[in-house]
Order: structure tokens, then sequence, then C-alpha cells
């Protein structure tokens, strides 16, 4: 008998819907075949490597050409990163106008706060670039900033963290930087991740994420199929592991909406990013510089977006605590979607998950 192939889909096109396990709703189509097809991918960011710009509202020197100023750290004399309002918010207390509804249509107040976190005071550093010790900074910046908005205001009923790196991303300034937006809803993506999990603990008495997590470092299947006994797919023991730190993993999910996409999700379990210890922040940060490496050396002048999912902090299911997760989404971005993906809602990666974590992981790194 002919030696069979352990990993058949590396050869053979792949071509499947997979169903997002925390929000079975949410589809994507692996469609590895597509990637032959000719299209138009988006170009590496544009690199502006100089330490200092002139120009340059986020730059030191130029504070007077921002908004003033809410925080500095460490301090406002020395500051490596600085939070101020945005000035063109999305969301604002400037003006308060009352909801309404008439017929079918309705508003709500666009009541908020948005504000924009310098990610660094050297202006054209990447997140790769920057030092374990700066990027948990940033990352308590994130907790401190989130916690003060939260304590504000009783209205506020979700504070997103997030960064769009390069235009293809939203990215509209070089400088690197990210933002906090505060609204008064919950986004539908959070509260749909919230109640899906929750309906899975009321089901199983665990937390879905710390169970994709065991899956991904203890399980591994081999399926045959049942005429041939040819074996049709091979799932091994960390696949889809990028980086694991003491108190940190990065996996990539076995339904990736976008080619490259990875989650960093806490090895133990906690729903709130608010409750992240400093000890934390710093693997946080470590795994994170080391994903962000690998994604530098395999796409070369990524653009991307992440964006951080706490458990809203008015959220009073009972069980909200033990079935949530909180975790940071990378979702960088290479190709522009079609008619078909804004269509129907699903969306379509050319490249097997499969593939692009192990491309990923066998990128060699410098031991910090």
């Amino acid at each position: 008998m002919a030696e069979q192939d352990p990993n058949p889909e590396q050869e053979r096109p792949v071509r499947e819907i997979r169903i997002n396990p925390i929000v079975p709703s949410q589809s994507v189509l692996v469609a590895t075949a597509r990637g032959m097809r000719p299209k138009q991918a988006e170009q590496a960011a544009p690199r502006d490597t100089r330490v200092r710009v002139d120009t340059c509202p986020f730059c030191p020197g130029n504070e007077h050409m921002t908004p003033p100023e809410i925080a500095a750290y460490p301090d406002h004399e020395h500051w490596e990163i600085r939070i101020v309002e945005n000035l063109y918010p999305v969301l604002g207390d400037d003006r308060q106008n009352p909801s309404f509804s008439f017929g079918l249509q309705q508003t709500i107040d666009g009541y908020g706060r948005h504000e924009v976190i310098i990610d660094h005071n050297h202006h054209g550093i990447s997140l790769h670039e920057m030092s374990v010790d700066h990027l948990a900074m940033l990352f308590g910046a994130y907790r401190e900033r989130m916690a003060q908005l939260y304590d504000a205001d009783d209205r506020l009923r979700y504070v997103l963290v997030f960064k769009n790196f390069g235009p293809a991303a939203g990215g509209s300034i070089p400088h690197t930087h990210s933002q906090i937006i505060a609204m008064p809803v919950v986004p539908d993506n959070v509260q749909a991740e919230v109640e899906a999990s929750h309906r899975h603990y009321e089901k199983h008495h665990s937390c879905i994420f710390c169970a994709l997590i065991d899956e991904a470092l203890t399980f591994e299947a081999t399926i045959y199929d049942r005429e041939s006994g040819e074996i049709r797919r091979k799932l091994d023991v960390g696949q889809y592991v990028i980086e694991r730190g003491e108190r940190f993993i990065a996996i990539k999910p076995f339904a990736s909406r976008y080619e490259w996409e990875v989650h960093i999700l806490p090895l133990r379990h906690q729903a709130d990013f608010r409750a992240a210890t400093a000890e934390d922040l710093a693997d946080l940060g470590r795994v994170l510089k080391r994903t962000m490496s690998r994604l530098e050396a395999v796409l070369g002048g990524v653009q991307y977006n992440y964006f951080l999912h706490s458990l809203p902090p008015h959220e009073e299911a009972p069980g909200s605590q033990e079935s949530f997760h909180w975790h940071l989404e990378i979702c960088p971005r290479t190709s522009i979607p079609t008619g078909f993906e804004l269509g129907a809602g699903l969306f379509v990666n050319t490249i097997s998950p499969e593939e692009a974590a192990e491309r990923l992981r066998a990128v060699e790194l410098d031991e910090d």
C-alpha cells in the first residue's frame, strides 16, 4: 500500500465554509484556489522612519498642535505616550441631542468620547520595534484610561480600544497612534460574542475561549475517509499556536476572517481587561512584539487593525464573568473586500489558516 500523505490539505485546494465557534452565525469561506486568480492586493504601508517630523502634531515639541493633553506616560515633561482628544471625533460630549423615534426610524444621541493615544514619541517606529516595557506601558495606559472613562460616566456602555496602521486600515496620520472611543451602546459584534459565550457556558459550564485555548494546546486528530481509508485531515497539537508566553497565547483562528488574522488571549481566564496586572501586561507586551515581528517578517510593511474586546461593565447576565474572556484581535489588511463579501456578509480567505500559521511559526526570531 502506498504511503499516505499525512497533510493532504496542503496539496489539495481547500474550499469550505468554516463556522466561527464563538459566534456560529459568523462564517468564513476558505477558498485557497481563489488565491491563484489575478487580484488587487493592498500595498505595503509606506514607512517614514524619521525620529521626528517638524510638521507632525504627534511629535515631541509640537504639543501645541494637538487638543489639550488628557494624560502622559511616564510623565508630562518626558512623555513616551500621550493621550489627547481627537480633533475630529465620531462621538463627543460637546452637545447633546435628545433621542427620538418616528415610525420605524429612531436615533440615539451620539454622546461619548473619542481620544487619541500617541503610542510612542518616535515618529516612525513600528509596533514590532517597540520594547516590551514600552508595550506594557502602552497597554497599561489603555487599561487606566478605560477605567477612568467608565468611572466618570454611567451613560457609557462600552469603551473600545483600537489601532489603525496604514492607509488600507484607515490610518490617516503616519505617526504611530491608537484610539479610544467610549460610546452609549455596546457594539453588535461585542454583544454577539458576549451572548454566544454565555449560551455556551449555560450549556457546558465552561468558558468557550478557555476551551479553544485548551484545544490549541492539547488536541490532535486524524480524520479518515470512510470508504477509501485515506487521510482527509490531520490536526496537530499546537498547529494554530503562533506564540506562547507565561500568561498569554497568540492563536490563528480556525475560521479566520483575514488571511493573517491572529488573536491574543490570556491563558488564565479573565473577563475584564481592567483586571490585568502589571505582570500580565509585561507578558502581553512580549507576546505582541513577537507576534507582530512574525507578521512583519512574512508580509513586510503590513497594514493592520487591532482592537480589544473586554466584557462590558454593565453586563448583568449571571455567569458573564465566567463565560467571557477578553482578547486582542489583530487583523492584517492584505486584500480588498469584494462585492460577494460585502453582499453576502461572508469573508473569503484565500490562504488556509493552517498554512498561514505554519509560515508565521517558521519565522526565526531573536530571543528576548
